[in-house]
C-alpha cells in the first residue's frame, strides 16, 4: 500500500538529497580554517572547558545566519552582492565588497602561513608546499568544472574527523567533559571576554553568507528541492560545531591540564606530542594542513564570486577563462600573493590578521542587517520571506553578534597597538 500523500511529501528522496548536498556542509566546514583551528585550540590549551557550552548557541546562530543567505539564493537565483547592489544601489556595494576584499585576503595570508607551519611539523619543506599548494588549487577551479571542485571539497571535509580521531586519544575526563557543556560558565576578565568574542567572530565570517549563496546559485537548486538544500546548510552548521567541539576538548585535556598555553594551532600540534601519542600531534598537523589548503581554496573563489557579482561580472568556475576572465584573474591574484606574501621571510603576518579582524567584525553585523532586509523584502522572496518568529530570533541573534563584533574590535586594536 502506497504512503498517504502528506507522508510521501516528508519522505526523504535520498538520490536528491545527495544531488544537492554540497554549498552548505562546505561552506560550514571551511570556517574551521588555520584561523579558526588556532582559536579553538587556544581557547582549550587557556580556558579548559570554559567555552564548550558557548558552542552550542553559536553553532544556532551560525545555521541561522546561512540558512536565510542559502534561502536567497534558492528562491532569486542571484548571489548576496548582486542583490545588494540591485536594492541599496552600486556606492554602498562597492566599499562593502571593499572591505571584505581586505579582510579575505588577510584570511588568504593566515591559510598558506597554516600550509607552511603545518608542512614543517610534518618534517616538510615549506618553501615546496606553499607553492605546490597555490598551484594545486589554482588548477583545481581553473581547469575544473563546478562538480568536480565541489567533489574534491566534500572529500576534503573527511581530513575534519582527525580532530575527533584525536579527541580520543587525548583521553580526557568525558564526565567533566558533558558537565562543561551542560552547565555554563562566566567571567568577566578581558581574556575571557576577548575568547568568546574570538570563538563567535572565527565560527561566523562575512564571507561565509556571500559564499554559500553563491555557490547555490552556481549549482542551480531549483525551488522545489529547496528544504533538502536547507538540510544540507543544518548539517554543516552540526558538523563544523562538532569539530570546533572536539578541538577545544584536546587541547584542554592535554595543554591546559599540564599548563601549556598557546596562541596558534601550529603550537598546539607540536605541544601535543610530549603530552599524548606521537600520532595524535602528527594528526592534529595533518588537520591543520588539510584544513589551511581547503581554506585556500574557497577563500579566493568566495572573494571573486563576490566581487564580479558586485560589479556585474560574469563569474563561474563552469565558465571557461575567456567568459569570465576577472573572475579568474582575481582568483589567481589573490592565490599568487596570498602564497608569496606568506613566504616571505620575517613578514609580520600576525598583523596582518589583526587588522582582517577588525574589518571582519566591523562588517559582520552590517551585512546580516542586508541579509534581514533582504530576506523580509516581498518582491524579491514573495512567500519565502521571514516569518515572524524567525526574524525576531534573527534581530536577537544581530545584536548580540554586533555586540560581540564591536567587543572584538576594540580587543583586536588594544593588541594592534600594543
Amino acid at each position: 500500500m502506497n504512503p498517504p500523500a502528506s507522508t510521501r511529501r516528508r519522505a526523504i528522496n535520498w538520490t536528491i538529497f545527495f544531488a544537492v548536498l554540497g554549498p552548505g556542509i562546505i561552506t560550514a566546514m571551511v570556517d574551521n580554517d588555520a584561523g579558526g583551528i588556532s582559536t579553538y585550540s587556544a581557547a582549550g590549551a587557556n580556558f579548559g572547558n570554559a567555552f564548550l557550552w558557548s558552542l552550542i548557541p553559536i553553532m544556532l546562530a551560525l545555521i541561522l545566519v546561512q540558512e536565510m543567505s542559502n534561502r536567497m539564493g534558492v528562491v532569486t537565483g542571484k548571489g548576496l552582492a548582486a542583490l545588494i547592489r540591485e536594492k541599496f544601489g552600486v556606492k554602498i556595494t562597492f566599499y562593502l565588497v571593499l572591505a571584505l576584499l581586505v579582510t579575505n585576503f588577510g584570511n588568504v595570508l593566515a591559510e598558506f602561513a597554516g600550509i607552511a607551519a603545518s608542512s614543517q611539523i610534518l618534517g616538510l619543506k615549506a618553501s615546496f608546499c606553499v607553492p605546490a599548494g597555490a598551484i594545486f588549487v589554482w588548477l583545481m577551479a581553473v581547469k575544473g568544472s563546478y562538480k568536480t571542485v565541489e567533489r574534491v571539497f566534500l572529500f576534503a571535509c573527511l581530513f575534519y574527523a582527525l580532530y575527533i580521531v584525536t579527541g580520543f586519544l587525548a583521553k580526557p575526563d568525558w564526565g567533566a567533559v558533558a558537565r562543561d557543556t551542560a552547565i555554563p560558565t562566566f567571567s568577566f576578565n578581558t581574556a575571557w571576554l576577548a575568547m568568546l568574542v574570538g570563538i563567535i567572530g572565527t565560527t561566523i565570517a562575512p564571507w561565509m553568507q556571500f559564499y554559500q549563496q553563491a555557490s547555490v546559485v552556481e549549482k542551480r537548486i531549483p525551488i522545489e528541492q529547496y528544504r533538502y538544500s536547507k538540510y544540507d546548510t543544518i548539517i554543516g552548521g552540526i558538523v563544523v560545531t562538532v569539530v570546533a567541539y572536539f578541538i577545544v576538548v584536546v587541547c584542554s585535556a592535554t595543554l591546559f591540564n599540564n599548563g601549556v598555553q598557546i596562541d596558534t594551532a601550529a603550537q598546539a600540534a607540536e605541544a601535543l606530542a610530549p603530552l599524548t601519542s606521537q600520532y595524535a600531534s602528527i594528526l592534529f598537523a595533518i588537520g591543520l594542513l588539510s584544513a589551511s589548503l581547503f581554506a585556500a581554496s574557497i577563500l579566493p573563489l568566495s572573494t571573486a564570486y563576490t566581487v564580479c557579482e558586485a560589479l556585474g561580472w560574469e563569474a563561474a568556475v563552469d565558465r571557461k577563462f575567456a567568459e569570465a576572465p576577472q573572475f579568474y584573474l582575481l582568483y589567481t591574484l589573490l592565490i599568487l600573493f596570498g602564497a608569496g606574501i606568506a613566504m616571505i621571510p620575517g613578514i609580520n603576518l600576525f598583523s596582518i590578521m589583526l587588522v582582517s579582524q577588525i574589518i571582519n567584525g566591523v562588517l559582520l553585523p552590517i551585512i546580516i542587517l542586508f541579509i534581514l532586509l533582504l530576506v523580509n523584502d516581498r518582491e524579491i522572496m514573495g512567500e519565502y520571506r521571514n516569518g515572524p518568529i524567525t526574524n525576531t530570533i534573527s534581530v536577537i541573534a544581530m545584536i548580540l553578534v554586533g555586540i560581540a563584533a564591536l567587543v572584538m574590535v576594540v580587543f583586536t586594536m588594544i593588541d594592534l597597538f600594543r
